[in-house]
């Protein structure tokens, strides 16, 4: 059987490295690579991507955009990890468990824009509860989300590894503190929230996995349900799901760690409070089910496969 051709632009990256090594042994795909000395050519970058079946952007937004434009190949496909088509007219959305419907879409797709990390937290958690008609489309909502300094990227991975680094980065760092991350489009547009969150993000001094928490006064939800009474509404909502799952209610102890699922392709939520407020937390790696483990799982939708394929 002819083996299926894949192209990453900008395996150098974070992202693209973790694409590579979950897919590079498999043998069912032919891993198309450019010559180092030439990953900047223009010309050589348009000859690999208009060859390949599927091709993965793991590039700034600027770089995405460009490489998007340098296929003419009507029959090649796209993952694009960064942030540039996210909400953009002729982009599915690359969050399958959100509905049956967004996964049909992500199967038929000729162009799918990967989740933020962030992103990902948030609208695993919100997403459902305004569909379900819980949280209100008005609501004013907070979020904060804990990660791992793997999510800045090279530069602040070496930071946060130098041998003599800034004392500071031994604590966690808020950061985004104009309230204008560039994750928060995608997660209005894909939340179905009229108003963007006020959202606050956290690095730390920990190599991978993500905490992302909505915080939820009751009496502000349409019905006003407990903690618990969310908490089984968002278990049903997920009932059918491989990689996103709800913890029963209580079972968490009192402690999340927001590197639990560190090194999976799993989100699971936790819901904590009482009858009055309500925590609503997704746990996940960010460079999985944030990033790279969720690129794969959408280009096993996109061919056909079963989901899971190479990242068990």
């Amino acid at each position: 059987m002819k083996k299926v051709r894949i192209y990453i632009d900008g395996q150098s990256g974070t992202t693209g490295l973790e694409i590579y090594e979950r897919i590079g042994m498999r043998d069912d795909l032919e891993l198309l690579r450019i010559d180092e000395d030439k990953r900047h050519d223009r010309e050589e970058r348009r000859r690999f991507l208009n060859a390949a079946d599927l091709v993965f952007l793991c590039l700034p937004d600027a770089g995405a955009e460009e490489a998007v434009s340098l296929i003419d190949n009507p029959d090649v496909r796209v993952i694009d990890a960064s942030t540039a088509h996210r909400t953009a007219e002729g982009w599915d959305y690359g969050f399958p468990e959100l509905s049956k419907e967004q996964r049909a879409r992500i199967a038929s797709s000729r162009r799918v824009a990967n989740p933020g990390c962030h992103a990902t937290g948030f609208i695993s958690t919100a997403a459902p509860l305004v569909r379900m008609g819980i949280l209100p489309q008005d609501a004013p909502v907070t979020c904060f989300s804990l990660t791992g300094y793997s999510g800045g990227g090279k530069k602040m991975i070496a930071a946060y590894e130098a041998e003599r680094r800034a004392p500071e980065l031994s604590a966690p760092g808020l950061y985004g503190l104009t309230l204008r991350h560039k994750h928060l489009p995608e997660m209005m547009k894909l939340s179905g929230l009229r108003h963007a969150p006020v959202f606050l993000p956290v690095v730390d001094d920990y190599y991978r996995g993500m905490a992302t928490t909505v915080m939820l006064q009751n009496r502000m939800l349409n019905g006003q349900p407990t903690a618990e009474e969310i908490c089984g509404k968002l278990s049903g909502y997920y009932r059918d799901e491989h990689f996103v799952s709800v913890l029963p209610f209580g079972s968490q102890g009192g402690t999340l760690y927001a590197d639990r699922l560190a090194g999976t392709n799993r989100l699971e939520i936790a819901v904590c409070g009482n009858e009055e407020q309500t925590t609503v937390t997704a746990l996940f790696d960010n460079l999985g089910k944030g990033a790279s483990g969720a690129a794969v799982q959408n280009m096993n939708i996109m061919l056909g496969l079963p989901e899971t394929t190479g990242l068990e």
